[in-house]
Parts: C-alpha cells; sequence; structure tokens
C-alpha cells in the first residue's frame, strides 16, 4: 500500500477530507503530516488520528534549501511514496520538486489556469473571481512542478459564482468540492490510476 505525507499549513479541511475518506475505504498509508507552523487545526486532526506530525517552521529552518534538505530526509526514512499538498503556504524550490518529480500534487481553490500562480491563495483566489465577474470558478488538483500552479491537470471540478456571493460563501461551496475531488484524486494516485504523458494526464476507472 503506497505512504502520503501530507503538508499543510492551515486548518486541515482537505487534509481531513482524505482521512475520512480512507477510513471509509482504505487506500493508503497516511504516514506523515507536515505542518508549516505549529498552533494550527491541521496538526489537532493528526494527533486525533495517530497520524505523526511534524513541524518545519520559519523560526527553526530559516534556511529554505535546509528546511527541504532535512524535510527530504525525513520523507525518504519514511519511504513516502506521494506528498499531497493541501493547503501549503510555503515556497517549493526547484530542487525539492525534482527530487520527488511527479509524485507531488496539489490542490488549488480555481479553475486553473484562472486566479491561480504567485500571490494566489486562500480567500485572495475567491475575491479576484468576484471581482473579475466570473460566472463559473472551482477547485484543481495538479501535479506540482517548478512554475507555481503550473503543473498537469489531474482533475477539476466547478462551481457557479452566484451574483450575491462574497469570497467566503465562494469559498465555502468550493471547499465542498474539494473535499470530495482531493481524496478521489489521491485514491486513484495511489492505485495507479493517474497517468500523465507529454505534459496531460489520464484518470483511469
Amino acid at each position: 500500500m503506497k505512504k502520503i505525507a501530507v503538508f499543510a499549513s492551515g486548518g486541515g479541511t482537505d487534509f481531513q477530507s482524505v482521512i475520512d475518506a480512507n477510513e471509509e475505504e482504505k487506500f493508503c498509508e497516511i504516514a506523515l503530516l507536515i505542518a508549516s507552523k505549529d498552533g494550527i487545526g491541521a496538526i489537532d486532526r493528526a494527533k486525533k488520528h495517530n497520524i505523526p506530525a511534524h513541524v518545519f517552521s520559519k523560526t527553526d529552518f530559516p534556511d529554505v534549501d535546509k528546511l527541504y534538505e532535512e524535510l527530504t530526509y525525513l520523507l525518504n526514512m519514511n519511504r513516502v511514496d506521494y506528498i499531497v499538498l493541501a493547503g501549503w503556504l510555503k515556497i517549493i524550490p526547484e530542487s525539492f520538486i525534482k527530487t520527488f518529480e511527479d509524485r507531488i500534487i496539489n490542490i488549488h481553490p480555481s479553475l486553473i489556469p484562472a486566479f491561480c500562480g504567485a500571490g494566489y491563495y486562500g480567500l485572495k483566489v475567491h475575491k479576484a473571481a468576484i471581482d473579475y465577474g466570473a460566472k463559473v470558478s472551482g477547485c484543481t488538483v495538479h501535479f506540482v512542478n517548478e512554475i507555481p500552479d503550473g503543473g498537469a491537470i489531474i482533475a477539476q471540478r466547478a462551481v457557479e459564482v452566484l451574483d450575491d456571493d462574497t469570497p467566503e460563501t465562494l469559498q465555502l461551496r468550493i471547499l465542498k468540492e474539494e473535499h470530495e475531488l482531493l481524496p478521489y484524486c489521491v485514491k486513484k494516485l495511489c492505485q495507479g490510476k493517474i497517468v500523465k504523458d507529454n505534459g496531460k494526464v489520464n484518470v483511469l476507472n
């Protein structure tokens, strides 16, 4: 059974969605939670489900390269197959991405290539969609490469943007889709049913 590590920087609701789905139908071993700082909700969720949690904060690792060097060692020691970014807000160096090429996936709260890239995270994404007058937004699971939100798209879910939406209300509806899409993609990845070819991805039944 494949081992995953989940990286999170906040409350961890996407992390929880993977935990819940995996408890219903065991498709992976959640070997580690990697948190970007102490005191976040994701750590509490890990403890509740007996998942080892490790904090890699800027305070402890002011040198980004050193942080990811230590992180690589930890992941390899635990024989982690795949990395799932579930609200990870730290910059990831290209060297780390190359080490785990095609083994890192991320969920982003828009329909990439819209409202993505550097500076687009959290409520900022939903505010941008509303301010632009977008009629549809959603979420995307994609492979991670050296370009922020630029990796091959695995799957997407669309959500209508309503006339009276606020960033908060739009976020809630998109989160509901995220909590279904991310576990689905993690399951398919761990089952070997995600095939990447020439920059495009097929998800097999």
